[in-house]
């Protein structure tokens, strides 16, 4: 009931005109004093509402929500097929798909959200998810010849936004394993995958992506490490109903490569924007740190770390790729 009211809350808000505290609490069931509670919890996630006696509360900036009908209709031919839900407040968008498997789900669908309360980065962090101010979205793909299918899945995922970014605004990306998108060697964009199944069965994978489009400023404060967003480098507005329609087109494109081929014919491209090829990187593993070289990755997707004259894979997990 109370996310239902905050989803109410929100749509009227939204256009950044006045909103009477009274009707909008009539016209839900609720009194003034419970439609003040729920502004409170909205300024807390990151709206900035003000109130003006006698007029009620406004956004001191409107907001343009994704909308589902604009995204459908940008969509490719080929990702037409994509069941697409959009939710103002979530988790994470990546345990909404989860929650649905194995019988309430489609090849393709994707949930994309507003805001997540819990979302998810790789080893545990928090991704930082501002309301209305970027892209978070997941995929469901089916992995028939099970989780080994799933090696060199963020590649592809990285590959396809960096085709969206590229397709959209002729900006050129950087690539940095194993699932992190760059532009001028600050993050844009991140990926966290989640496999369920059995190695040797057909599995289920949700592919997570999330896309910094427009920093709020009270909310970069929260993000430890260097960042940017697309609006910096667009000069016109980006349309983040176009944005999603173009990343979910050439990830649909980029998984059907990968049902084919593997990743053997994205690595020419993963090698012109490897952020780190052939430059010294340290790899870190709990307390343990390896220096190298990055000669990029091979065909399942693993780095290619050569330490003392040695090129030895790196298969993922939980460690982290930096330069030194």
């Amino acid at each position: 009931m109370a996310k239902s009211i905050k989803e109410q809350l929100i749509r009227e808000l939204a256009a950044g005109k006045f909103v009477s505290g009274q009707l909008i609490g009539e016209s839900l069931g609720i009194s003034r004093a419970a439609v003040s509670k729920q502004i409170a919890s909205l300024n807390e996630i990151g709206f900035d509402i003000f109130s003006v006696t006698g007029k009620g509360y406004r956004l001191a900036q409107p907001i343009a929500l994704v909308d589902k009908t604009k995204v459908l209709a940008a969509l490719s031919t080929k990702a037409l097929a994509s069941k697409v839900e959009v939710h103002c407040l979530i988790d994470s968008t990546n345990n909404f798909l989860l929650r649905r498997l194995p019988d309430h789900i489609k090849q393709g669908q994707v949930c994309i959200a507003e805001h997540q309360s819990a979302g998810r980065g790789r080893r545990g962090k928090e991704w930082v998810s501002p309301f209305g101010s970027h892209v978070y979205m997941s995929m469901y793909w089916y992995l028939e010849q099970g989780m080994s299918a799933a090696m060199g899945l963020s590649v592809v995922a990285a590959i396809a936004i960096s085709d969206a970014i590229e397709s959209l605004y002729q900006i050129k990306v950087q690539l940095k394993w194993p699932n992190d998108i760059y532009i001028n060697e600050k993050k844009l964009a991140g990926i966290l995958i989640d496999l369920e199944g059995q190695a040797l069965e057909p599995s289920h994978c949700v592919i997570g992506l999330g896309v910094n489009v427009s920093m709020p400023e009270q909310a970069s404060s929260k993000i430890d490490q260097p960042w940017t967003d697309l609006q910096t480098h667009v000069s016109t507005p980006v349309d983040r109903n176009i944005l999603i329609a173009e990343i979910i087109s050439k990830l649909t494109e980029r998984l059907h490569e990968h049902q084919e081929h593997g990743i053997v014919k994205m690595l020419d491209q993963w090698f012109k924007l490897d952020l780190y090829l052939n430059k010294p990187v340290k790899l870190v593993a709990g307390e343990k740190v390896t220096y190298g070289l990055c000669r990029g990755i091979n065909t399942q997707g693993a780095l290619l770390l050569e330490v003392e004259r040695q090129i030895k894979p790196v298969y993922g997990g939980e460690v982290s790729l930096r330069k030194c």
